[in-house]
């Protein structure tokens, strides 16, 4: 029998957590794609076909039984190679995905940086483009008009922000999304390789924030292709290989083993 689906938002005190510590608990969690075997090109063939009981699927788990605790104040990595599931255990943890199976349990605020340009429209200028993402993280529009200056100052976007967002760089959109989702200090903060687009220089800017957010409590998840952000950015760290949990634990010992098996 399948354990028992959950998704949970709690008071960011931690007081219905097992550990007054613990700010994201996934218990046995699993998700499960389902892939047409054939090339759909359109969702009304799709549909057609669907009704017609003419499409068949393969199956594959992105995750399968992963287990962990994240504590507050905690920089959490994730490390793996392409397609080892890392972005679909965020997306869980986002509430963005509903696991197959398991249970996930997060308590506070969370804002979530999971994909370069994700939650951006590239019509929209990059004023435009704040205020919706901001929406979107759940700021009312007078939030974002208060910190509107400091976020476009962060980004150091001024002489492009009334600028569609179709004409700005892949590092440029990087720099808004960081600086929308970090305009205020939330008690989760998820960076999904946002951190591997851009100048050193602002990498170096991005850290310091998240450095100081842990320092106040946030709770941050990070996946980095670089292997030396996760060691000198965290303290523990996650290897999924597959969608199975390998390694969990100690940053150094989890990166040395997840190295080893090259």
């Amino acid at each position: 029998m399948n354990s028992r689906i959950v998704s949970e938002r709690s008071s960011a005190d931690g007081s219905a957590s097992g550990s007054s510590n613990t700010v994201i608990q996934l218990d046995q969690v699993s998700v499960r794609y389902r892939v047409p075997r054939e090339r759909i090109v359109s969702f009304k063939e799709y549909a057609i076909r669907t009704l017609q009981r003419r499409v068949s699927h393969d199956e594959f788990w992105a995750l399968r039984d992963v287990s962990l605790e994240v504590r507050r104040g905690e920089v959490f990595g994730i490390i793996g190679r392409n397609g080892a599931g890392k972005s679909t255990l965020l997306k869980v943890v986002a509430r963005v995905l509903r696991p197959t199976r398991g249970r996930v349990r997060v308590w506070g605020r969370v804002a979530p940086l999971l994909q370069v340009g994700a939650a951006f429209h590239s019509e929209l200028s990059g004023r435009e483009n704040v205020f919706l993402n901001g929406a979107l993280l759940g700021y009312t529009h007078a939030d974002v008009a208060r910190q509107f200056e400091e976020i476009v100052d962060f980004a150091e976007l001024w002489d492009f922000i009334d600028a569609p967002l179709r004409t700005y760089s892949s590092g440029m959109v990087a720099r808004l999304g960081f600086a929308v989702a970090t305009a205020t200090q939330p008690e989760v903060l998820i960076v999904d390789e946002v951190l591997g687009v851009g100048d050193e220089r602002f990498r170096e800017k991005c850290q310091a924030r998240m450095s100081q957010f842990s320092e106040g409590g946030t709770t941050i998840l990070l996946v980095a292709h670089s292997t030396p952000l996760v060691r000198e950015m965290c303290t523990r760290a996650a290897w999924l290989d597959h969608g199975v949990l390998k390694a969990l634990g100690d940053v150094d010992e989890v990166a040395n083993g997840y190295q080893g098996a090259d």
